[in-house]
């Protein structure tokens, strides 16, 4: 394997997020762009993208590296090279690495964004030593990563791991992806963010302080914004955060019926609430669990690199892939 340096990229609903990654999965050099809209063409993602990339070559010395690693938040194909579909950006059936083959000068890599953050986690971050682990991201939506014995498992045609797009509550909230009821809708950053402004639809007077902090502008509220807001003591906050880990639980005790595993790797940028959430998470889990008392239990952990799992996995990922 190669002890040169490799680029990450984490391509998410909301932000392009880049590092330069060493062997042992530090971050030595960073850059971010905002993730174009949906509107955008595929080539201005990829233009983004190009700009990430380039920056952080001209900072590491672009001799050094040896590959580029992109986790995208879509359904990638089991080429590893096409995004197929990606309900919160705009690539249908996208030859993403060819795309960006063609402006970068070292070889490029494509993975699902959680696949990236699981294989980051099992190497250096919260699953090291164990054999079945189960990722999940929260973040503008759910994504999932399945890692066994030190493979990802991708799936027949690479799609395997996409949690999120689990249908939890028939008929429920529509998703982007166009189902309805999808665990994603109750579950993520997204969903936290649309209760808050039904409680400020309703004029709910327990939504005041929030709105406080907006200074009345519903639209400048972020799950970040209401994440902090729950850490500094919010009740409201705070119960909006223990509902989504509610619906966070009974999804996890899904997955455990059907793979088993020995750990869930709750990542992403909404883990950031840490126990505000998880807790919730782990108290739902128990009680929903199949076979609850007579049979082991797997553990609920938070991503020990936190918003930089998918970005390290990326990078680490490309290495080994380029030799």
């Amino acid at each position: 394997m190669s002890t040169r340096l490799a680029i990450g990229i984490d391509i998410g609903g909301t932000k392009v997020a880049g590092g330069v990654v060493d062997a042992d999965g530090k971050v030595s050099h960073r850059a971010r762009r905002d993730t174009p809209s949906r509107s955008k063409s595929p080539s201005v993602v990829e233009g983004t993208i190009v700009e990430v990339v380039t920056e952080l070559m001209q900072l590491a010395g672009p001799e050094s590296v040896a590959a580029v690693g992109i986790g995208a938040a879509g359904f990638v194909a089991a080429d590893r090279a096409t995004v197929v579909f990606a309900p919160h950006l705009s690539w249908r059936h996208e030859p993403l690495r060819d795309a960006l083959q063609k402006r970068v000068p070292v070889p490029i890599f494509v993975d699902n964004d959680a696949n990236a953050a699981a294989w980051a986690e099992w190497k250096f971050g919260a699953a090291r030593g164990e054999t079945h682990v189960m990722m999940i991201t929260l973040g503008t939506g759910i994504g999932g990563g399945i890692l066994i014995d030190g493979q990802v498992q991708r799936g027949r045609f690479g799609i395997a791991g996409e949690f999120g797009h689990m249908q939890v509550v028939p008929g429920g909230h529509r998703c982007e992806c166009g189902n309805r009821g999808c665990w994603e809708q109750y579950a993520s950053g997204n969903a936290l963010v649309r209760e808050a402004h039904s409680l400020f639809s309703a004029n709910s007077p327990i939504a005041s302080d929030l709105l406080d902090a907006v200074e009345g502008v519903v639209d400048n509220l972020t799950g970040p914004l209401i994440t902090q807001a729950a850490r500094d003591g919010d009740p409201t906050a705070r119960e909006l955060l223990a509902e989504i880990g509610h619906w966070l639980g009974i999804g996890i005790a899904n997955l455990a019926a059907a793979f088993d595993p020995g750990m869930f790797v709750i990542g992403g940028g909404v883990s950031a609430a840490g126990d505000l959430l998880l807790a919730s998470a782990r108290e739902t889990f128990k009680r929903h669990l199949a076979g609850r008392g007579y049979r082991p239990e797997a553990r609920i952990v938070a991503a020990r690199l936190g918003n930089d799992a998918g970005l390290i996995g990326a990078a680490d990922l490309a290495r080994h892939s380029a030799g």
